[in-house]
């Protein structure tokens, strides 16, 4: 279906885009003038073989001015192109973003009480589960209030001051915590604004932290007319640009989020045969089908772990004679993972999860910079990047691998991943997406 609708596309007017991944290698596709970034992202999903999660994301990168963007999956990419300036840098990057649309499943994550209320209501209190529907219905009026830091204009100082985010637009307060009308001063509406986040901001322009995202005009060009913004912490920027990107779409947001899972419903991907396969237990005299879920997993992941152990063992009967099973694993095996990430270093870890997403459970695998023998594990929990050791552990001459000092063991990486995607054991929480790099 795809590609037929993709050859129907070309027969429209077209022109050639290049775009980007996150080691910077390119690739240059022609494409209609109508099409939209889902549809980019559709294309590059067919073109490298892609699973298509839905979280793949076209990206605005803003090189000169040091910003980028989500752009929305049904947002025109050629009017995203004519907005940029002949004479400056700007990409577009082709990249996973797993906290796209995760404020429709766990709005809590995103919308702490304490920033959160209806102007219309008295108490300013908010019902969770009915907050983001207040967002996308225009009758009500969401209210998003803290304290955030913003640099005045042609000079390099911040200050802090209250800012208010209504529907009629962005304003901070000149008189404390106060939102009188007359002391409330407007600042951008997202009419012809969209909101960017800030890259490297305490390096570039001497931000308070690296929490800094901006409003920029469409017709803005230069950094002198960027609305520079610092939040304090990860949790409080992610509030204000989620607020910000659904006060500008609203149900066009929503129906982003629910069109993949519709069209999942009304053309499943598994054939017939597939889903009439049952689980079945042959251990016994007599064959059985295995009809409690969590018995059939675990069938399942003990199989693999089977089939591994005789991969490993083949491995290393056609290796030297002192080429031992678990090293073999070791070197083997996870190399080809598409979460191992070899020799990265933390700060690019960071990098690449913050990238692709700051919500729970994203993760990498990467060699330790400290020491060589042994692999780091980089976790996002709580909007926050942490990073574990996984240590070598010697059992009677057997390698094994371990995250709680040697309580749980695993014999290759492999085995410890998928076993830390079931159970959180010591981590804070399951390990969910893995961060992946494609080539173009």
């Amino acid at each position: 279906m795809l590609k037929v609708m993709w050859e129907c596309y070309m027969m429209q007017p077209s022109t050639v885009i290049k775009v980007y991944n996150e080691d910077n290698t390119s690739r240059a596709v022609e494409v209609p003038s109508d099409i939209t970034a889902r549809d980019i992202c559709q294309l590059f999903v067919l073109k490298n073989h892609c699973i298509d999660d839905h979280s793949w994301t076209l990206f605005e990168h803003i090189s000169h001015l040091g910003i980028e963007r989500t752009i929305e999956d049904h947002e025109s990419v050629m009017e995203v192109l004519s907005g940029w300036a002949i004479d400056t840098e700007c990409r577009l990057y082709f990249r996973k973003n797993f906290a796209k649309y995760e404020f429709f499943r766990k709005p809590l994550a995103f919308f702490p009480d304490h920033m959160v209320s209806i102007s219309s209501e008295t108490n300013g209190a908010v019902d969770h589960s009915l907050l983001i529907q207040t967002f996308l219905n225009s009758s009500t009026c969401p209210e998003i209030h803290g304290h955030l830091h913003a640099k005045e204009q042609s000079r390099k100082s911040w200050k802090k001051f209250y800012f208010v985010l209504r529907r009629s637009g962005l304003y901070f307060s000149n008189k404390g915590t106060s939102k009188e009308p007359r002391h409330l001063q407007f600042i951008a509406d997202f009419s012809d604004s969209d909101v960017y986040t800030v890259l490297s901001a305490k390096k570039l322009h001497g931000a308070p932290t690296d929490c800094g995202f901006c409003v920029k005009s469409t017709k803005c060009s230069s950094a002198r007319d960027l609305k520079l913004l610092c939040a304090d912490d990860e949790q409080t920027r992610t509030c204000w640009i989620t607020a910000m990107r659904l006060l500008k779409y609203g149900m066009e947001l929503y129906q982003n989020f629910i069109q993949p899972h519709q069209k999942q419903k009304a053309s499943p991907m598994r054939s017939i045969s597939e889903n009439s396969l049952v689980a079945m237990d042959f251990s016994g005299q007599k064959s059985r089908v295995i009809e409690n879920p969590s018995e059939a997993l675990s069938v399942a992941v003990e199989e693999g772990l089977s089939w591994r152990r005789k991969s490993c063992h083949r491995l290393s009967s056609h290796g030297s004679p002192s080429t031992s099973q678990s090293s073999v694993s070791s070197i083997a095996l996870h190399l080809a993972q598409s979460w191992f990430h070899g020799k990265l270093s933390r700060d690019e870890a960071q990098r690449l999860i913050t990238q692709q997403g700051l919500i729970d459970g994203v993760f990498l695998l990467r060699d330790s910079q400290s020491n060589p023998k042994t692999f780091v594990l980089s976790l996002c929990h709580m909007q926050r990047i942490k990073h574990f050791q996984i240590l070598p552990v010697d059992d009677e001459g057997e390698l094994f691998h371990s995250l709680d000092d040697g309580h749980t063991r695993f014999s290759d990486l492999i085995q410890l991943v998928e076993f830390y995607q079931l159970n959180r054991g010591v981590l804070p929480c399951k390990l969910k997406h893995h961060c992946a790099r494609i080539t173009l």
